[in-house]
């Protein structure tokens, strides 16, 4: 299965950061039916540790190691759920409509308070048919690039592949490739250059499985407090 852990947003944070596409070029060619290949509402996160493929008998291992990450912040782990309302079945795969269980870690005890974030600015990676265009992670980011040091070494400690590249936390809004011309790609990166959004305390990370293909879909493993 391929696995990242990831921070979303709240539905305010979504609902500006979509008046801000629809105001882009990037905005207008998506409503005028270009496939700029806009990320689905649902799947707007920021990723704060990326594992790749992981084989289904590890999950537990997974868990386990990001419970001890975030309890290094004194937050035990919330639930564990698939996909919104379902829980962890046989083999790790997503069971609907299943009641929450538990996850091990006692009751809830006193810590920091969670970091408030907020998305703004933004920029491109890659270019050409490779372009993806993204809105940065803005506010108490040094909060959440210790907790990702903290998932890397509990995962490391493991013996859990993930990937070790430096931390760059961003929302990826659209992979429009070679769909939107370079001038109107320069405007919105203008434009996203002047971009604040409203700020909101990151209260949960989420253990995410991807599903890969035209239209990728996540389901949700595991959720802790921070």
């Amino acid at each position: 299965m391929r696995l990242f852990v990831a921070i979303y947003p709240p539905p305010e944070a979504l609902d500006d950061v979509a008046d801000q596409t629809n105001r882009l070029r990037l905005g207008a060619a998506s409503a005028a039916g270009i496939n700029v290949r806009l990320a689905p509402r649902s799947n707007l996160h920021v990723t704060v540790a990326f594992l790749g493929e992981v084989a289904d008998e590890r999950l537990r291992t997974v868990e386990d190691a990001l419970t001890r990450a975030v309890q290094d912040r004194h937050c035990p782990p919330v639930s564990r759920r698939g996909g919104g309302t379902a829980t962890r079945g046989r083999r790790g795969t997503a069971v609907p409509g299943a009641p929450e269980v538990p996850v091990e870690g006692g009751a809830p005890e006193s810590g920091p308070a969670p970091p408030r974030l907020r998305l703004g600015g933004g920029g491109r990676f890659g270019r050409g048919r490779f372009t993806v265009l993204w809105v940065g992670l803005l506010g108490e980011v040094d909060a959440v690039h210790r907790l990702a040091t903290a998932i890397r070494r509990e995962l490391r400690r493991a013996r859990v592949p993930h990937d070790f590249r430096p931390l760059r936390p961003h929302l990826t809004l659209a992979r429009p490739g070679e769909r939107l011309d370079r001038a109107s790609l320069d405007e919105d990166l203008r434009t996203l250059d002047g971009y604040l959004g409203p700020s909101w305390p990151a209260t949960e990370m989420v253990l995410v499985r991807s599903h890969l293909g035209p239209r990728p879909t996540y389901d949700r493993l595991a959720t802790w407090d921070l």
